[in-house]
């Protein structure tokens, strides 16, 4: 797989965005990667806390991206769902760590909204997912 290719659009008088871009430019395959949530490949939550599902919802999001022959480097986009924005902004160095652990330092253009609920009654977390892996 060749080298990713992308262009981080930050306007230059804007403040430092941090974990994410303003937006990202790329041209390539592209990989959507439909709402995951927080169980494992058997549909189980083995976590039923935010940390632990955010956890096993990126690691959800690697593994389809790994079906395309992509990686997290390919992440371009990514909208996060979640039910408590409390619960997130209490646990953001577990978040930020759980980040990292399974994303690395790649930091896509993303969003993140609250929701009333999710579908699954007990998933925290649901992130949505596009990828642009090079030619």
């Amino acid at each position: 797989m060749s080298a990713f290719v992308h262009e981080i659009l930050h306007p230059a008088n804007w403040k430092k965005a941090s974990g994410y871009a303003n937006g990202i430019a790329a041209s390539g395959r592209t990989v959507w990667v439909g709402g995951q949530i927080g169980w494992n490949g058997d549909q189980v939550f083995e976590a039923k806390d935010l940390v632990g599902q955010t956890r096993q919802t990126l690691q959800n999001i690697v593994d389809v991206l790994a079906e395309a022959g992509a990686g997290p480097e390919h992440l371009v986009r990514m909208t996060w769902y979640i039910t408590d924005k409390r619960a997130y902004l209490d646990n953001l160095k577990g978040i930020g760590t759980a980040y990292r652990d399974v994303i690395g330092r790649n930091f896509p253009a993303m969003a993140m909204v609250q929701v009333v609920a999710l579908i699954e009654d007990e998933a925290r977390v649901e992130i949505e997912a596009t990828a642009v892996v090079p030619e």
